[in-house]
């Protein structure tokens, strides 16, 4: 059994192998990538049973490299470790799971008795164990009322990268006035007021403007997960030309 940490903090690094070696002694091997770039080549250049995954990190982020690592091994075990449980990152890990992976999301607060528990339920045994406050964010975001439908959160990635309505249709292949429709019910759940005004000057906020300010404020939106969108982003633009130049 092969084990791959991912982690940028050498301190952290050496405690994880340490506890990979106390909860899985059946490992043969523990590999180190100090980044997700890191962690691809390994997974691809050695026989790797599972990997722990910090969420971030320069260069490549962990979810950036979790989804690559899926797209090429959807049965790989990741178990990912991180001091964060912003919507942003929780959502970022629950959009790239394959339908039967097994994973975890265990926060680095954690006591070493629970991260054992977890390396070996994750890796060894094929559960999905989740943090308690991790689950808490999760059910909040599926909670119909309250969190963002995946299509609202859609067009607040969206909108977040500065996207126009007529761009966000053809991304997301659908209508301006579905795209008009969903940012309607965005700004209705972040409490934003396209209808708030001053008298003297108009209108007090750019409805788009805000409604990002408050992701932010909230947790739904990070600066890494923006960085991720972006990846994504120009990943969809350079298909498109392509898709343009092949018609041309």
């Amino acid at each position: 059994m092969k084990i791959l940490v991912t982690e940028d903090d050498p301190f952290h690094r050496a405690y994880l192998k340490e506890a990979v070696t106390r909860a899985l002694p059946e490992c043969d091997e523990v590999f180190e990538a100090d980044d997700g770039k890191a962690a691809i080549a390994i997974v691809e250049d050695r026989d790797i049973h599972a990997v722990i995954m910090d969420l971030q990190m320069p260069n490549t982020n962990g979810v950036t490299a979790a989804k690559q690592i899926w797209r090429r091994h959807p049965s790989m075990r990741i178990l990912f470790w991180s001091n964060y449980a912003d919507e942003a990152y929780v959502r970022g890990v629950s959009r790239i799971v394959p339908q039967a992976a097994a994973y975890g999301y265990l926060l680095k607060s954690a006591s070493e008795d629970r991260l054992e528990l977890a390396l070996r339920g994750v890796l060894r045994e094929d559960q999905c164990i989740i943090d308690r406050e991790i689950r808490g964010v999760q059910q909040r975001a599926e909670n119909m009322l309250e969190g963002l439908t995946d299509s609202e959160f859609e067009v607040l990635m969206d909108i977040s990268l500065g996207m126009t309505d007529k761009a966000i249709a053809a991304r997301r292949n659908m209508s301006t006035r579905g795209v008009q429709s969903r940012l309607k019910h965005l700004y209705e759940k972040l409490g934003v007021d396209e209808r708030e005004a001053d008298s003297e000057f108009g209108p007090v906020f750019n409805s788009r403007t805000r409604a990002v300010a408050v992701a932010m404020e909230r947790g739904l939106l990070n600066v890494n997960g923006l960085a991720a969108l972006q990846d994504d982003l120009d990943r969809w633009r350079s298909v498109r030309a392509s898709s343009a130049r092949g018609r041309a």
